[in-house]
């Protein structure tokens, strides 16, 4: 009977290495540049391609995913975490197409968590990766623990950015980070709230020209996502703008970024999948 099980267990565990979701960190130098809304429409534009997507949002500051989709959040990730609800209970449909995980201060308690807590969590997550096609980190900005422990775990590592001198000089130091944080991933950028496709190109170049010359790090292209009054609009009604307006230059833009993306976000088999890794990590 113990072989038995045995057997079944590893089976379970090979279909879902087999299976795994792909996992996409979205993360950014600082705050402000529009990484959360580029999050929740990138959500919506995958579900769209006829994948399971889940976005969790694990700002720990910020979580504000739920505000730009007009989503009233019962319970979230902490409650997950004081054993008062079970991950299933605390996943919402958000309009688009995609589910929702909203985030709380109390995901910040992960590495303090006992033995049965931590792996509890690790194990709902870990299901959750073996049924999804695509989940996205909606991560914290800069360089915290909290951030790098998503990121390192990841994938694919989406850089948010925009055209402000600070803006760059931040995305460059996170870039510099996550290079030499853990084992090598691919890290795209991103270039949010460009005046004109040339603007875009040339941070873009900026940066990769600077990763490959003192960290001979190959940053990725995501490409740009222009200024648009749209977007603000949006904002304003809580509504994703890729709904709002599915043809603004905003939402081709993600369009655009999907495809990239999806070009470059094969899963890897080594390390048991993104939450067994997360796993490893808190018990360090």
């Amino acid at each position: 009977m113990t072989v038995a099980i045995d057997q079944a267990t590893e089976l379970r565990r090979l279909a879902r290495q087999r299976t795994r979701a792909s996992v996409i960190a979205v993360t950014s130098g600082k705050g402000g540049v529009g990484k959360s809304n580029i999050a929740v429409n990138l959500a919506i534009k995958l579900a769209s391609a006829a994948k399971a997507v889940v976005l969790m949002d694990a700002d720990l500051g910020l979580a504000n995913a739920d505000v730009l989709c007009n989503i009233d959040l019962p319970s979230n990730l902490s409650h997950v975490i004081a054993r008062r609800k079970e991950l299933a209970d605390v996943m919402v449909d958000a309009p688009g197409g995609f589910r929702l995980i909203g985030g709380a201060s109390g995901l910040a308690r992960m590495a303090d968590l006992s033995d049965y807590d931590r792996q509890r969590l690790i194990d709902a997550l870990a299901d959750l990766e073996a049924r999804t096609d695509v989940i996205l980190i909606d991560t914290g900005a800069g360089i915290s623990p909290n951030v790098l422990s998503f990121t390192r775990c990841a994938d694919h590592v989406l850089v948010v950015t925009t055209p402000e001198p600070t803006a760059i000089t931040d995305a460059y130091a996170v870039i510099k980070v996550i290079s030499r944080d853990g084992p090598e991933r691919p890290i795209s950028l991103v270039v949010n709230q460009v005046q004109r496709a040339e603007e875009g190109h040339l941070v873009y170049e900026r940066i990769a020209q600077v990763a490959r010359q003192f960290l001979a790090v190959h940053v990725l292209d995501g490409g740009y996502v222009p200024a648009d009054p749209e977007v603000p609009a949006a904002v304003r009604r809580r509504t994703p703008f890729l709904l709002h307006n599915p043809r603004c230059p905003a939402s081709l833009s993600i369009g655009q970024l999907a495809m990239r993306l999806q070009r470059g976000i094969e899963p890897a088999t080594a390390g048991g999948g993104f939450f067994n890794r997360m796993g490893r990590w808190f018990r360090k």
